[in-house]
Parts: structure tokens; sequence; C-alpha cells
């Protein structure tokens, strides 16, 4: 039944387009509790690491755990039901607001919802059935995640980045994208590439410019897409912060302070996409 239903879409892009739309959908559901869960996991872990060495009882609660505990309202923490979690639609039919306690629902939830349906679905229309396009849909869902984190948190989880960068290593073993030395070098370069520039210019300032999860997030860039594609990824990561800047001018809204991984992130997928016109085009 499985194969019938691959073939099926294989056969029917627009079917398959639309399948990647509806799973996208689910899985945007899935990536918002992740998003919002990781990190007190994290916190609550370092706190206990940290009373264990220092010889002290740890009392805390636990927090929810990201694929054992039932989703609840944050305001009233009444468990959810099964219906008011269907992606995007129990949003609609609740109004926007809390089934129990009418508070009303972070808007976040349903864009990251939609965001992930409709990379989904561009990916399929790119890709087709194949593998690429499943890599590159994971690829999509750990750059969503990390850019939602670290917007919260100016903080980048080494299980995001590490793993993401050890996904692409083995990806390249099965050349998806590039070759396994393609990969190896171009994580090297990722990474030492934004070292070097993070301890140059704390000498030159005294400030620190970025974090080591940027290190490790262009670390992975490199094992998914090679060295030479890392400064397609660093300009168009650049591009996006430059125009994020001037709407915020536009709008009046200052100069908010933003991490660089979500620029990052941008760059990350666009030069997966889009990168070889966009090199070919700047170095012909």
């Amino acid at each position: 039944m499985f194969t019938s239903l691959i073939q099926v879409l294989i056969e029917h892009p627009l079917l398959f387009i639309a399948f990647a739309l509806a799973l996208g959908l689910i899985v945007g559901s899935f990536l918002n509790v992740i998003i919002y869960r990781l990190p007190p996991m994290l916190t609550y872990q370092w706190r206990q690491e940290c009373a264990e060495l220092r010889g002290e009882t740890f009392s805390e609660e636990k927090p929810p755990s990201i694929a054992l505990s039932r989703s609840h309202c944050p305001q009233c923490k009444q468990k959810l039901a099964a219906w008011h979690n269907i992606p995007l639609i129990s949003f609609i039919f609740l109004h926007g607001r809390c089934a129990f306690c009418d508070k009303p629902i972070a808007f976040r939830y349903p864009l990251v919802e939609t965001i992930t349906g409709l990379l989904m679905a561009f990916l399929a229309y790119h890709y087709g059935w194949s593998w690429a396009f499943l890599a590159a849909a994971v690829l999509m869902c750990y750059l969503v995640v990390i850019t939602l984190i670290d917007l919260d948190t100016f903080l980048i989880p080494d299980q995001l980045s590490l793993s993401l960068l050890w996904l692409g290593l083995f990806i390249s073993l099965f050349e998806v994208f590039i070759t396994p030395q393609q990969a190896i070098i171009g994580a090297l370069v990722g990474y030492l590439s934004l070292w070097l520039l993070f301890h140059v210019f704390k000498l030159i300032t005294g400030k620190e410019g970025m974090g080591y999860g940027d290190f490790k997030l262009l670390a992975a860039a490199g094992a998914w897409l090679g060295y030479e594609m890392l400064i397609m990824v660093l300009m168009l990561a650049s591009v996006s912060g430059l125009i994020i800047a001037l709407i915020q001018r536009l709008s009046n809204q200052g100069e908010a302070k933003i991490p660089f991984g979500p620029y990052l992130s941008i760059g990350f997928f666009l030069a997966l996409i889009y990168g070889d016109q966009l090199l070919s085009w700047y170095l012909p």
C-alpha cells in the first residue's frame, strides 16, 4: 500500500505538492512543540548538572518532555483535546483563543505551521519525489526550529547544530548534494572561518560579535553544501539582515537586537535551492 501511494505521488506532481503541504502543516505543529519545550528542558538539565557538581539537592519540577507530555494551554495549563491540535484549522475554528480560558493563542503557532507547510510544498515542487526532497525537508525543519529558538533565547542548542552537521556528513555519503570530501572540507572551513573572524573582531574591538552556535551552524552549512557555497551563505545572510534592519527602520521599530542564527538559516536554505545559479552569476 505504501509503495502504491508513492507511485501515485510520483505520477501526479500536483497531488504530491498538496500532500507535502498537508504533511508540512502537521510537521509544523510538532516543530512548535520542539521550539516551545526544548529550551526549558535544556535549562533544567544544565541546572541539574550544576547542582550535582556543587553537591546540592536539586528539587525543581521537570518541564514537559517533547514526545511524552500532552499539549496544554500555557495560560490555564488545561490539557488540550485532539481536535484542539489540528494544524491551522483548530486556530481558525477557535478564533485564535483557548477553548478553556478564552485567552489568545500566540499567532506564532499557526504561523510556524503555515510557513513549514508552504516550504514543504515548495520543496516538493522544486525537487519532486526524490532523496533530495526528503533531505531538504529535514534540513528545512531543523532551520525553522533553530531560527525560532535563537530568536527567543539567543542560543543555538548543540543538540540541533551538531546533529545537523553530522546529518550533512552522513547524507554526503550518498552524494545527494555533494561528495563526502566536499562535506568534510566544507564543515572545517565553515567553522574555522567564523571562529577566526570572531577572534579578530574581539581582538580589535574587545567585543564578541557572535556566538559559538553560529560557528557550528555554518559548519553544518559546509557539511551540506560544500566550502564553495559558504561565501554565498554568508552573502545571503548579510543581505537578509540588511533587509530586515531596513524594514525595522522604516516601520519605526528601532533596531531590535536579532541574533545572527536566523540570517544564517535563511542564507543556508536559499543557498541550498538557488546557490548554484547565484554562484555562477556572481563568479562566472
